[in-house]
């Protein structure tokens, strides 16, 4: 629970990098949320077959969505992307490759996006941490 907490802290930070641990909790989460919530939409009435979706559920996306914008960003940034690669999620079939592309290891060590978030700056030598780009200035 401390990592959904932690990426909801980071409400919208776009800087730096996400561990896969870190994107993958607070993604299954928030579809268990989002299930929760659209039982209880069911229940209450307040679903909308038209829509797909009821007012809790709407509530919650709109609520999450900038969160969930930052740690997609944050983790490709980790997997040495541009987080323009989050504009993935709009083309047909984009979400599926976004999500491929999710779960790749991050790169060892610094790069231009920022340190290792599992602390291994040091292990590749470079005197920066990037194993890419050596203009990263710290």
């Amino acid at each position: 629970m401390n990592w959904y907490i932690d990426v909801l802290k980071k409400y919208a930070v776009f800087k730096g990098r996400a561990r896969r641990k870190e994107y993958w909790i607070f993604i299954v989460f928030n579809m268990f949320f989002s299930l929760v919530l659209s039982q209880a939409d069911q229940m209450l009435g307040y679903y909308d077959a038209k829509m797909g979706i009821g007012t809790l559920g709407m509530v919650y996306a709109a609520a999450v969505f900038l969160p969930t914008l930052a740690v997609t960003v944050r983790r490709l940034h980790d997997t040495y992307r541009s987080g323009w690669w989050a504009l993935l999620g709009i083309v047909p079939f984009g979400v599926i490759a976004l999500l491929i592309l999710q779960a790749f290891e991050g790169t060892k060590g610094g790069n231009r996006f920022g340190p290792d978030p599992k602390g291994n700056d040091s292990a590749n030598g470079n005197s920066n941490g990037s194993p890419k780009d050596d203009t990263f200035a710290g």
